[in-house]
């Protein structure tokens, strides 16, 4: 049985304008992959929360965030807009269990039905969110939001801010000054940001004009599936890129994308320098640290590890890593209007589909000895291979955000990148940090 609790809300910034940068960027990939790309999932009900709490935490968000309470309008041209509304209704879902039924496979069954449903962008709300009740209390949570309302980074910020509400009231604990999304696309608009965007585009074009035109030879066949997650966890690649990081000094993220280029050099030696797109947050900017909206762009990183010791491959992927951050925040119909004309000076078409994305958020490393490094081998391991539906990069590599090993979701085009080929670069990887951990100075990419 599902009853529908009708929760009104208000706020302020109602108004229509267009899409900001962020925004654009993941509404192209929404199109290119047909799908929301929902965020979200169900999680255990613990602390005796109500129906009636959850209600308030909806209306929390909706009222706080104008990105939950936007839809989205189409031109005739094609040209998208988003609408911004002052007050309305939402509905928090509440699903009771039946006699014998699980309640946490219930609240997964809903999750994945969420999911795969995409959200009626013109008419629906971002945010669905519901609950499950078992033997008249709340067992689950499950929420999912479509991804042109937030990204990660925004999640985070409204899990805080909920949070810190104050615990009599359930008022927030100070007002949001974050740019709101309509905001911010105006700012985007000011002579500040078309500086941004052509600092950005001198740094595109320097490497546009010299990288190879793509990291990739093919297409081959190799048979079914054409396209396929692979899920592969190491706790010996973690230790090792802590010890790794710890005695260099360098950020974590930099060893992991130094073993990332050094075994597509090791899996394809002399062809040339590392390309691929990195997932930028751009919230180490002040400007947008705290906003509730898509702020995550493509950055380019370049880098060339042929021959290098594995010190001087992690310091590269740094300096890298940087420059790629530094100018990732851009109008993206710049970049893509320099793509294509850079493509057409060339007379080769740019193929930057190799997308590499650590969602792993700063931590310090904690160095470990290279015999526990050594212990934790055995441990490697795929998770699962499965196939997809779509898959828009050739290559497209995910460090997942947990504790205590590393665990990468690869989705790989297999007319690129073979099966056997792809845990070899994944094996390559692990023993660039495991041989980076030994201190080995003389150590060689090739």
């Amino acid at each position: 049985m599902v009853e529908r609790i009708i929760v009104p809300f208000e706020g302020p910034g109602a108004g229509t304008g267009p899409l900001a940068w962020g925004q654009r960027q993941v509404w192209a990939a929404m199109v290119e992959s047909d799908s929301s790309m929902s965020m979200g999932g169900a999680v255990a009900s613990t602390d005796g929360r109500t129906v009636e709490d959850y209600a308030a935490e909806l209306r929390f968000f909706m009222c706080r965030y104008a990105a939950m309470r936007t839809l989205l309008r189409f031109a005739a041209d094609g040209t998208v807009t988003q609408e911004v509304f002052g007050a309305g209704e939402t509905v928090l879902e509440v699903h009771d269990t039946a006699a014998g039924e699980d309640p946490a496979a219930l609240a997964e069954a809903l999750a994945d039905e969420w999911r795969e449903r995409k959200f009626d962008y013109a008419t629906e709300w971002p945010l669905r969110m519901g609950v499950v009740r078992h033997g008249g209390a709340v067992t689950h949570v499950v929420a999912l939001m479509c991804h042109i309302a937030a990204d990660l980074g925004g999640v985070a910020v409204m899990m805080r801010e909920l949070a810190e509400r104050d615990p009599v009231t359930g008022e927030p604990a100070g007002p949001y000054e974050a740019p709101q999304p309509l905001e911010l696309a105006r700012l985007q608009h000011e002579p500040a940001a078309a500086r941004q965007t052509a600092a950005a585009m001198r740094y595109w074009e320097s490497h546009l004009r010299t990288i190879p035109a793509s990291m990739f030879d093919g297409p081959v066949d190799q048979g079914e599936p054409r396209y396929c997650r692979l899920r592969w966890h190491s706790r010996a690649m973690h230790l090792a890129s802590d010890t790794v990081s710890a005695r260099l000094g360098a950020d974590p993220a930099w060893v992991l994308l130094a073993a990332f280029a050094t075994g597509l050099e090791r899996l394809r030696p002399g062809s040339g320098p590392f390309v691929a797109i990195g997932i930028i947050s751009n919230r180490f900017r002040p400007a947008v640290r705290d906003v509730v909206s898509p702020v995550t762009q493509d950055g380019l990183c370049v880098l060339d590890v042929a021959g290098v010791t594995a010190e001087e491959a992690v310091a590269r992927a740094g300096t890298a890593s940087m420059r790629a951050s530094k100018y990732a925040y851009y109008d993206p119909a710049a970049r893509a209007a320099l793509t294509e004309r850079i493509s057409r000076e060339r007379a080769e078409q740019l193929d930057l589909t190799c997308i590499y994305n650590d969602r792993r958020t700063a931590r310090r490393p904690a160095p470990a000895g290279v015999a526990d490094v050594r212990a934790a081998l055995p441990q490697t391991r795929v998770v699962s291979e499965e196939p997809l539906r779509f898959l828009g990069p050739k290559l497209m590599v995910i460090v997942e955000d947990v504790p205590d090993e590393v665990r990468m979701t690869v989705d790989v085009d297999t007319r690129f990148l073979s099966l056997p080929d792809l845990r070899a670069l994944l094996g390559e990887m692990e023993a660039f940090t495991l041989d980076a951990a030994t201190g080995n100075a003389d150590l060689r990419v090739a």
